[in-house]
């Protein structure tokens, strides 16, 4: 299947865990990927093993929280591969996130994490959406969580964000043929999962779940690839939890 070929799509915080998964799995469909990230190191050898693997990547670093680091990567993406048709917005500090509740985190932090875990896919939208709407339109990809649905202090209150966000910038920008969508992984083995989640936290969790076993960087995949593909040409506002049966909602 060749869904995206032709294609150029940014994908933030693709230096590693499931945003790198997005970013090789868009590149074996024929995309044309800019691996985005803070993390320089990573998301250079990301972008390279991709380009290794057949596909073409390039890395760009980005500070999600600034909007002129946005601007620049949407300008980068167009100079490198003549436009953008799609986004990726799973840039977020979790892995070495700071463990407090939302009475006590200190405010700077907080402000700083709410910059980059919401206010982020803000960015990198206003930075892009003119650009794909130059191309005829295209579709963007928000990463929530389902923290979004559980007590996770402002880790959760950061996906809920998310979640309306999504529903919002659908509706702004369903005129200019854009879609937009999230994904709500429920708990995923990442490093980043791995470094910052107890054990035994985990396994009280696996034995809430329908499907009793952690997600993985390819359960995510395929949600990812249908929402931001054609295939999903009258899905906007959305959010499609993949969580294993953690989360039952409306």
């Amino acid at each position: 299947m060749s869904r995206f070929t032709d294609r150029s799509i940014i994908v933030t915080g693709a230096a590693r865990g499931i945003g790198a998964a997005y970013a090789r799995a868009l590149a074996k469909e024929g995309a044309k990927v800019v691996v985005a990230d803070l993390n320089s190191e990573l998301g250079e050898a990301t972008a390279k093993q991709i380009t290794a693997d057949g596909g073409t990547a390039v890395f760009a670093q980005v500070d999600v929280a600034d909007p002129e680091s946005a601007k620049a990567v949407a300008d980068f993406t167009v100079a490198e591969f003549g436009g953008i048709h799609h986004l990726v917005n799973n840039a977020a500090i979790y892995g070495d996130m700071k463990l407090d509740i939302l009475l006590t985190v200190p405010w700077d932090y907080y402000k700083k994490f709410m910059a980059v875990n919401l206010d982020g896919a803000l960015n990198m939208t206003r930075a892009v959406h003119t650009h794909i709407a130059k191309a005829g339109g295209g579709s963007i990809v928000n990463q929530s969580s389902t923290a979004a649905w559980t007590y996770s202090g402002f880790y959760g209150l950061a996906k809920a964000g998310i979640n309306s966000l999504t529903q919002q910038l659908a509706h702004e920008l369903g005129h200019a043929k854009i879609r937009v969508n999230a994904i709500a992984p429920g708990p995923t083995d990442t490093e980043a999962t791995r470094s910052i989640v107890p054990e035994q936290f985990v396994d009280q969790l696996v034995k809430q779940m329908a499907l009793k076993r952690l997600g993985t960087t390819e359960d995510m995949v395929g949600a990812c690839l249908y929402l931001l593909s054609d295939d999903a040409a009258w899905v906007t506002g959305q959010v499609l939890n993949v969580d294993g049966g953690q989360v039952f909602r409306p």
